[in-house]
């Protein structure tokens, strides 16, 4: 005896079309984002905090070191983390040039560098800084929330972190820094 044949199963049309729907959702969701990115700005969660103490000692010969207490002296600082072997660090070189002829004093850290290595890295690019701390083991680098070369913090007189930059300073981020120094002096 032969079992009875079941009638064909009817599929519904959704089966068919859910999966081309929830790609085509996929599809536009990817797009969206494509066309109207998120925001690029890194919030740092060391703004509006006050700098750790450190006491680095000089990069080089004719510069001294740096102290936390260095940059507690009244009037904002930019601080500007760099390397010699940094390429992005030599690009922004004339732009740290420019913001210290309008009057920026600028203070540099150099991470994970030999003194020699330094000062050619600054003979062939310019040397903005007034003072420049050795941070052999990036240890303040790290403790102020900076993750790479380059970067540059706005410091309040009071020592505390008001502005952060990633990546090197270009010519079109002159007036934003700049800015950041004058509220910085409020």
């Amino acid at each position: 005896m032969n079992a009875p044949e079941s009638a064909p199963r009817r599929v519904s049309p959704w089966a068919l079309w859910l999966p081309l729907a929830l790609f085509a959702g996929f599809l536009a969701l990817v797009f969206h984002g494509l066309a109207k990115p998120g925001s690029t700005e890194v919030e740092s969660a060391m703004i509006g905090k006050p700098l750790p103490q450190f006491d680095l000692p000089p990069a080089v010969e004719d510069r001294p070191g740096l102290t936390t207490s260095d940059l507690r002296q009244g009037k904002p600082r930019l601080l500007n983390i760099f390397a010699s072997w940094c390429v992005p660090c030599a690009v922004e070189s004339p732009q740290l040039e420019a913001l210290r002829q309008q009057g920026v004093a600028i203070d540099g850290i150099a991470i994970r560098d030999r003194r020699e290595d330094v000062a050619m890295f600054l003979e062939r690019n310019g040397n903005p800084y007034a003072r420049i701390g050795k941070d052999d083991v990036s240890a303040v680098q790290l403790a102020i929330g900076s993750s790479g070369v380059p970067e540059s913090f706005v410091i309040d007189g009071k020592g505390v972190i008001r502005y952060q930059h990633i990546g090197e300073i270009r010519t079109d981020d002159l007036p934003l820094i700049r800015e950041k120094l004058r509220e910085a002096e409020q």
